[in-house]
C-alpha cells in the first residue's frame, strides 16, 4: 500500500503517509502534560506523523477543561518525557497550537487570563467547567493592537518551546473556531483596522503567525490546519470563502512551510466542502497537503494514489484503535470508541483500548 510507504516531510523521514490528527482529550490535569498521556501516544506511535491534541501556547489561549499548555516548565519537561516516547517508537510528532480565543470560559483559565478575541461576538451555547458545569460561553474581550502584537509573540516563544520539548515541529491551528479562523471569519471579525475588513487584512494574523513562528523556529517545522465551511464554535459559512482559503494557501506557499492540513468535517454534520476546492487549495499550496476528514484505510489508500492527498489524517479511529496503522494494513475493521469517555479524565475510554492483538488473545 503507498499508504504505509515512508514520505520525506521537509527534513524528516515519516515511516508511512499515515497521520493521527489532533484531538482534544482533556487529561492534562492542570493543564500539564503527563505520564497518562505519555502511554497514550506512544501506543498510538505507529503512525508516521502524530500531531499533538490542541495545545495552549499561553494562558489566554487556555479553554477547555485539562487542555495541556506549553508556556511554563513543567508543560515543556512533561511533554519532553512524550515526544521521547513516540521516537523510541520510531514516529514523529508535531505540537498544534490552539488558542481558543472567544471559545473559552474563565472558569478553565487561570485567574490572570483573559477571554480574548478579534471582535466582541457572543459564542451561543455553553462549555463545560469542572468547576460549576455547563456555563454560558462570556464575552470576549476585543483584542487591542497590544494584546494582538503580545499573542503573536506568546505563539512564537511556544514553538520555540516545543522544539525544546523536542518536537519535530508544531502545526498552527487556524480553524474549527478558534482564534485564527475567527479572524479569518467576516461574522466573528468585525475589526476596522489593518486586522480586519478586508480579505488581506482578515488573513494577516493568520499569515503574521506563521511567518514569525517559521522565522524563529525554520519553515521545515512548520504546518498549518484549516477548516473551509466549518461551523464547529457557532461558527458561520461565509461568502467568499473559496476566494478567502485560496489566497490564504498561495500566500502559505510562498512562506515555503511543511505542509498544510485541510480538514472537511462534513462528516460530522458540518456543510460539504467541495472537491474541487481542496483540489484548488491543494495545488495553490504546492507543498505537502494533508487531507482529513472520514477517512478509512481504502479510501486513504485511493486519495494518495489519486493524489488528493500526501498524507492522510484519521481522527476518532485513533481512539479505539491505538493499532491502526496495523489494522489498515491488514484490512481488518476499525473498533469504534466511545463518545461518553472522550472527555473524560482518567485512563477509561483513554489508555485502555486493546489492539486488535489483545482482542484475538
Amino acid at each position: 500500500m503507498k499508504l504505509l510507504e515512508t514520505y520525506q516531510l521537509g527534513n524528516i523521514t515519516l515511516k508511512n503517509r499515515v497521520v493521527m490528527a489532533p484531538m482534544t482529550r482533556c487529561r492534562a490535569i492542570n493543564n500539564i502534560p503527563n505520564d497518562l498521556m505519555k502511554e497514550y501516544y506512544a501506543q498510538r506511535a505507529g503512525a508516521g506523523l502524530i500531531i499533538a491534541e490542541g495545545i495552549a501556547p499561553s494562558p489566554n489561549a487556555l479553554g477547555y477543561a485539562r487542555i495541556p499548555g506549553i508556556f511554563n516548565k513543567n508543560q515543556i519537561q512533561g511533554w519532553k518525557k512524550i515526544t521521547e516516547a513516540v521516537h523510541e517508537q520510531g514516529s514523529r510528532i508535531f505540537a498544534q497550537f490552539m488558542h481558543t480565543g472567544r471559545a473559552s470560559h474563565p472558569d478553565n483559565m487561570p485567574d490572570d487570563a483573559v477571554v480574548l478575541a478579534p471582535s466582541a461576538v457572543y459564542h451561543k451555547g455553553t462549555m463545560w467547567t469542572d468547576q460549576n458545569g455547563n456555563q454560558p460561553f462570556p464575552l470576549a474581550k476585543e483584542m487591542t493592537a497590544d494584546d494582538i502584537q503580545n499573542t503573536i509573540e506568546e505563539f512564537v516563544q511556544a514553538a520555540k518551546n516545543a522544539i525544546t520539548s523536542g518536537f519535530d515541529g508544531v502545526e498552527i491551528h487556524a480553524g474549527t473556531g478558534f482564534l485564527i479562523d475567527e479572524f479569518i471569519n467576516p461574522h466573528t471579525n468585525l475589526r476596522t483596522d489593518e486586522y480586519g475588513g478586508s480579505l488581506e487584512g482578515r488573513m494577516k494574523f493568520a499569515l503574521e503567525v506563521t511567518q514569525k513562528i517559521a522565522n524563529a523556529i525554520g519553515k521545515e517545522k512548520v504546518g498549518i490546519r484549516i477548516s473551509p465551511n466549518g461551523i464547529y464554535n457557532d461558527m458561520i459559512p461565509f461568502e467568499g470563502t473559496d476566494e478567502a482559503f485560496l489566497y490564504l494557501a498561495s500566500s502559505l506557499k510562498d512562506m515555503g512551510i511543511a505542509y498544510l492540513h485541510m480538514v472537511d468535517h462534513e462528516a460530522m454534520g458540518a456543510p460539504h466542502v467541495s472537491s474541487t476546492l481542496k483540489e484548488k487549495v491543494k495545488n495553490a499550496f504546492g507543498g505537502t497537503y494533508i487531507a482529513s476528514g472520514g477517512f478509512n484505510g481504502e479510501t486513504a489508500e485511493d486519495a494518495i494514489n489519486n493524489e488528493h492527498g500526501d498524507l492522510v489524517a484519521f481522527g476518532r479511529p485513533f481512539i479505539a484503535n491505538p493499532d491502526l496503522v496495523e489494522r489498515i494494513r491488514d484490512g481488518k475493521d476499525f473498533a469504534i470508541s466511545d463518545p461518553q469517555t472522550h472527555y473524560s479524565a482518567t485512563e477509561v475510554g483513554f489508555t485502555d483500548y486493546p489492539t486488535l492483538e489483545k482482542v484475538t488473545a
